[in-house]
């Protein structure tokens, strides 16, 4: 699928990986609805970019909410896709010095990464599969975000790993139920990429962390996510799948 003049959705889009798609969208010529419950962020990144982004505050775990942000992309013709980077991190022990995993805790986790997901998945789709197709049938793409840690989650990630395995785990029955509208369903399991979340860490442990992938030794950048939804977006045989993106690291326990 070509990305000028089509309207695509991103999640997330006020910073981190979101931000980074966004920007390669509206490079490449395409509109960008960017949704996010940070305004401020998400109006900057919108007033640094132009005429070629509007930002929309969006909750993922909301129906009337995510429904506003897909109403506000086919308003602006060609509705073609989404990018969802939406998500939150947060670690626990099963058994800490505090006692139990806290389950509220979990069930935010679960909700925001997973729920939050599929109901910005459901809803796009529903949108994309009343579309005109292109000469080849194809409506739209979807790309997800998992993570490595869905195959190695590490010690005190039992919540994140679990969302995150389940966005891997619904790519490929999804991808396969949508296929008849022309729809595309993949989903990028990113590494250790440098986001306002891995910004707050301790230099130390940034360090640290930086060097875990064999090469390259560093954290990922927003813009090599977006590189690879970009070439997804463009490569119609990518489908039902899960790329990883993480120069080659698998996580250890700890």
């Amino acid at each position: 699928m070509e990305l000028a003049d089509r309207t695509f959705l991103v999640t997330g889009g006020s910073s981190g990986l979101g931000a980074g798609c966004v920007r390669m969208l509206a490079a490449a010529g395409a509109r960008v609805v960017a949704a996010d419950v940070n305004r401020a962020l998400g109006e900057h990144v919108a007033a640094e970019l132009g005429e070629a982004v509007r930002f929309v505050e969006t909750d993922v775990t909301s129906e009337t909410s995510v429904a506003a942000a897909v109403d506000a992309a086919r308003s602006w013709d060609r509705f073609a896709g989404v990018v969802h980077c939406a998500g939150i991190v947060a670690g626990s022990r099963v058994v800490g010095k505090q006692g139990p995993h806290d389950l509220d805790v979990f069930a935010k986790v679960v909700s925001v990464n997973l729920i939050g997901t599929f109901n910005v998945l459901r809803l796009a789709a529903a949108a994309l599969a009343t579309g005109e197709a292109d000469e080849q049938g194809e409506r739209g793409v979807i790309v997800t975000t998992s993570s490595v840690s869905a195959f190695e989650g590490q010690i005190g990630q039992a919540a994140y790993a679990a969302s995150k395995a389940g966005v891997a785990g619904m790519t490929l029955p999804i991808a396969r139920e949508l296929a008849s509208f022309g729809i595309r369903v993949v989903s990028i399991a990113p590494g250790i990429f440098d986001t306002p979340l891995m910004a707050g860490l301790p230099e130390n442990v940034r360090e640290s962390l930086a060097r875990q992938p064999p090469f390259p030794a560093r954290f990922g950048r927003p813009d090599e996510f977006a590189a690879l939804a970009r070439h997804i977006i463009e490569n119609r045989m990518l489908n039902g799948s899960v790329i990883r993106l993480d120069g080659a690291l698998r996580m250890a326990a700890k």
